[in-house]
């Protein structure tokens, strides 16, 4: 198959013969459907932003250069396993393969006067890092500093919860039950920016090893956060974590060295110039600066200071690229967690759940030991107590039991690796959802807000002191239910009120020193913007301001008086708008952007399950929210749904490019792709069999031609060392197999357990087999080998796959002896024959091993077990 296969929303379903012929092949749908998207993410990562979109590009392409984005991705890409580089590799050929055809149906390209250019092996790797470098929680520290140089140290906690980067997500789990054959439920919906195209791609990737459906960044590979492999499932949520540090640097300049200030004096710091192409103007030169610490991201205006920026990623030249492999593969819970060992950043609080009813949680990333003070602003770097340790966080698996949900909240596992959390009403909000009984879709598009300190506010307010209009709102809110449903003008009113209360605020005189001259970059103006922390943080302030001297009930009851005195206010679907971010330089999609905005009205708010965020005060239109949603059923992956905000494609006017958007609004879901990929038939089954609590085993005789890559892919693993076939090739396999193929005597099959392939089962006859020579083979002997794949092990597995393979063998009565002959080495065989009833014989020594024989006779084996007739 060379073409890519779609399902009715146009997602696309990628099958291959091996795992790096799929990789090119997501690698080029990714291409086809997301050109210009992912172009511009490999703009990003190289600072190169500018030089197609213009002066409006320089702000990002400078904090690029200065922190050294493809440095580092080119660094962690170096330390990769070559397996994981050769894959990784192959996903890049493909996107380079397919870009030529994504950009002739992308408009962008044609407005900026841009073509697509070369990826390079490492690129996959600076796309990831441009989508998480501002996920973390450095911004927030510099608008902590901002807080406690102008109001004081007392004033930061009034802004203590998630930041305008942050990604408040939903996940939880429903506990299956195994008395009913019902497996667990997993469900969630990650909150970033709504951008156009949509930052997760649904696909499917399939191959002879796993068949995973998920949700794919744009530009890497595999399914980091979300994905569904028939066996196991997991999905993420920000774990909240701090791993990115600031340090405050002090900078001077002889002749032509630049020193930077350190515990033993003044060090040597790494400089060089770098030139930005700027569109339409003159090169930009950016200064990259290197400190013991990390590179230089920025300086304070006020002190002249200069801000390096200290991140896992580029400490350990390692992104956790290793665990995307392992993680498709994976067939457990215990699978997934093994995996997420060796993620790296971002730091993600991870559910894991399997067909079998394992539920695990894990925070999965990299959180440094360090000095407390390291995680609320940015500290000396020439004072050796804020030095990393080189230690990070222990983080250890914990079996989950009972509904589990993850929401952004401070719990017990994560409150001692962050500061910043969400409030806790979405975690409690769902849980009480399930605990109900709620479907799924009805917790996704819950829109009841918190009886938080704003509605504590309103009934604070004594009537009797505000006007007739302004006491008639008072009465209409306190009575409201508290739903941000789209069709609703209490609601529409609610957020006018707020916006009124958090702009009077905002003009307050003891707080207006925040609106002082700022001290950092336009690019942090998101994080450092009064304004809208106001608008993120005002349960925080309203409950706080007090003590800074500000009369709240008064602030309050005068933006009610506004309000009151506006008229009434519109519904909220009105107000709250989709706003869709996107770069804006090609009209196609500006249209495409103002007919959606026609087409959809939006309930949910900020702190609801729906989170369709706004910032009150700043703006009440939807730029953040869910940016997928999945269900995940662990009993049968064909009835698992998702939608995404938008659609497939990333180019307007293709029928994918926003079909999904009416139903996403509507908190509607559609099936996941589940057709057969494979184009071909498998032959005929030879033996079937349901082994309780794991599913329907069969046995199928393996065809050495498609198989190959699948067995190559088993029989080269370290755990099947004794299979004797460790150097072989993918070639070299398919000729051994043929081989058998074309005796009478021997016989290959795949062992399937529920569809998927389990293992490999051989049997021979030991007179034509070297063993053969080697015994004196009785009437009725039939040999065997077994590879069972070690991502398919579960716990009962082995014990109930070799009676059935035995009763198999003994289906043909003339059959009296099953013969094997392991290495002398491998004990764990040994031991396991033995518990199997076989009784262990001499030692032989065949061409390529030292053997230990071992019987099972049919008597001692009917003696235990029921042979079918």
């Amino acid at each position: 198959m060379t073409g890519i296969r779609r399902d009715p929303w146009g997602v696309p379903q990628l099958w291959a013969d091996d795992v790096d012929q799929l990789a090119h092949r997501q690698g080029r749908a990714a291409a086809i459907d997301r050109a210009w998207q992912i172009e511009v993410e490999r703009w990003r990562a190289e600072g190169r932003l500018a030089e197609r979109l213009g002066p409006d590009g320089l702000g990002w392409d400078r904090f690029a250069r200065r922190a050294r984005l493809a440095d580092t991705a080119a660094r962690c890409f170096r330390r990769l396993s070559p397996a994981t580089r050769r894959w990784v590799t192959a996903y890049v050929d493909g996107v380079n393969a397919g870009l030529a055809e994504g950009a002739a149906g992308a408009p962008e390209f044609a407005a900026t006067g841009s073509t697509p250019g070369r990826w390079r092996p490492w690129t996959p790797l600076g796309v990831f890092l441009v989508q998480h470098i501002l996920f973390g929680t450095f911004p927030n520290k510099l608008w902590r500093a901002h807080v406690e140089a102008t109001l004081g140290a007392a004033a930061v906690g009034l802004f203590a919860v998630e930041g305008p980067g942050g990604s408040g997500s939903n996940a939880w789990v429903v506990p299956g039950d195994p008395a009913r054959g019902r497996g667990p439920v997993l469900a969630g919906d990650p909150h970033r920016l709504l951008e156009l195209p949509g930052v997760y791609q649904q696909v499917r990737l399939a191959c002879p090893q796993f068949d995973v459906v998920g949700l794919a960044f744009p530009g890497v590979p595999g399914l980091p956060h979300f994905g569904h492999a028939g066996d196991v499932a997991w999905a993420v949520t920000n774990a909240m974590a701090d791993y990115q540090d600031l340090y405050r640097e002090r900078l001077r300049r002889e002749g032509g060295r630049l020193l930077v200030r350190d515990a033993d004096g003044w060090l040597p710091a790494r400089r060089h110039v770098e030139r930005i192409r700027v569109r339409g103007a003159a090169p930009e030169p950016v200064e990259v600066i290197e400190t013991p610490r990390g590179p230089v991201i920025d300086h304070d205006r006020h002190t002249g200071e200069a801000l390096s920026l200290r991140i896992p990623a580029r400490v350990e030249a390692d992104l956790g690229f290793e665990a995307l492999l392992p993680l498709l593969r994976a067939r457990s819970a215990d699978d997934v967690t093994e995996a997420l060992r060796g993620w790296v950043e971002p730091v993600n609080s991870v559910l894991v759940a399997d067909r079998h009813g394992a539920v695990r949680h894990l925070v999965a990333g990299l959180v440094p030991v360090r000095d407390d003070a390291c995680r609320r602003r940015p500290v000396p770097g020439w004072q050796p107590r804020y030095r990393w340790s080189g230690r990070y966080a222990e983080n250890k698996p914990v079996e989950v039991t009972g509904l589990a949900v993850r929401a952004n909240d401070r719990r017990p596992d994560v409150a001692g690796l962050g500061i910043d959390f969400a409030p806790p009403h979405r975690a409690a909000r769902i849980g009480e959802l399930l605990a109900a009984g709620a479907a799924p879709e009805t917790v996704h598009t819950d829109t009841r807000l918190a009886t938080g300190a704003l509605r504590a506010l309103l009934d604070r307010l004594d009537p009797a002191t505000l006007g007739p209009a302004a006491r008639d709102l008072r009465r209409r809110l306190t009575a409201w239910d508290g739903r941000m449903a789209a069709d609703s003008t209490d609601a529409g009113t609610w957020a006018a009120w707020r916006a009124a209360l958090v702009r009077r605020l905002h003009d307050h005189p003891r707080l207006r020193p925040l609106r002082g001259p700022g001290r950092y970059d336009a690019l942090f103006a998101p994080w450092t913007d009064p304004l809208a922390r106001i608008g993120h943080a005002l349960d925080g302030v309203v409950t706080g301001a007090s003590r800074l001297g500000v009369d709240v009930t008064a602030v309050a009851a005068a933006a009610l008086a506004e309000v009151a005195a506006a008229g009434p206010a519109s519904a909220w679907g009105a107000r709250h708008r989709l706003r869709p971010v996107h770069l804006g330089v090609a009209p196609e999609v500006g249209a495409a952007v103002a007919a959606m905005r026609e087409r959809v009205a939006l309930a949910g708010d900020t702190d609801c399950v729906l989170a369709t965020a706004s910032v009150p005060g700043v703006s009440d239109e939807c730029w953040r929210g869910p940016a997928a949603r999945y269900v995940w059923d662990l009993t049968d992956r064909a009835r698992s749904r998702w939608v995404v905000p938008f659609g497939a494609a990333g180019r307007p006017g293709d029928p994918h490019f926003d079909d999904q958007l009416p139903r996403w609004a509507a908190g509607e879901l559609i099936p996941v792709p589940d057709a057969d990929l494979t184009g071909r038939r498998r032959p005929v089954m030879t033996y079937q069999e349901t082994l309780p609590g794991l599913g329907e085993l069969r046995l199928v005789p393996v065809d050495p031609a498609a198989d190959a890559a699948l067995l190559h892919g088993w029989v080269t693993q370290p755990w099947a060392r004794f299979w004797g076939m460790g150097g072989y090739t993918v070639d070299e396999v398919r000729e051994v197999y043929a081989f058998l193929d074309g005796l009478a005597t021997h016989h290959a099959y795949l062992i399937d357990l529920d569809g998927v392939p389990a293992g490999l089962f051989q049997t021979y006859q030991p007179e034509a087999d070297p063993v053969g020579e080697r015994y004196p083979v009785r009437p009725g002997d039939v040999g065997l080998h077994l590879l069972l794949a070690a991502d398919r092990r579960t716990p009962g597995l082995t014990s109930a796959v070799c009676p059935a393979l035995f009763r198999f063998l003994f289906t043909d009565p003339a059959r009296q002896r099953i013969v094997v002959e392991p290495d002398v080495r491998n004990d764990r065989a040994l031991r396991r024959l033995e518990r199997e009833g076989f009784t262990l014989d001499a030692e032989i020594d065949m061409p390529d091993k030292r053997a230990r024989l071992a019987f099972l006779t049919r008597h001692r084996f009917e003696a235990d077990q029921v042979v079918p007739a």
